[in-house]
């Protein structure tokens, strides 16, 4: 058991390392500055990127669990973080103003995005793993 440590320290890792740098990424791309609202106490943008970690952090857990390459979790983990944005953008569309009810805490908005990323991490998920 012991002799897959090393196997185990490469995945946690790069799903660790996979997991932060697709939150910074999201963060940057997304047109609010979430990390900045969520300090000052805004709620929705924190179940929207709440949301959105828990659908990053399925995908990396479907992709490790059904691979023992590490390459493979970073393509994947990559693919699910194109799944992150574009759930954020469909959302944009439908739901006009979504920058601004963020903004100004309105946490429908923030519930809504974050469960939908959600969502995005299951179908993600159930996609990697057929």
């Amino acid at each position: 058991m012991l002799a897959e440590f090393p196997l185990y320290l490469a995945f946690l890792g790069t799903a660790v390392g996979l997991f932060a740098l697709a939150l910074a990424i999201y963060a940057m791309i997304t047109p609010h500055h979430e990390i900045r609202l969520i300090r000052n106490g805004n709620t929705a943008c924190a179940y929207s990127f709440g949301g959105t970690a828990i659908g990053m952090a399925i995908v990396l857990f479907s992709t490790a669990a059904g691979t023992f390459d590490v390459l493979e979790l970073a393509i994947w983990g990559g693919i699910g973080l194109i799944g992150q944005l574009v759930i954020y953008f469909a959302v944009a569309v439908m739901i006009p103003g979504l920058r601004q009810g963020l903004e100004d805490d309105r946490a429908a908005y923030g519930i809504l995005l974050g469960a939908l990323s959600i969502a995005m991490g299951l179908v993600n998920a159930g996609a990697i793993s057929s």
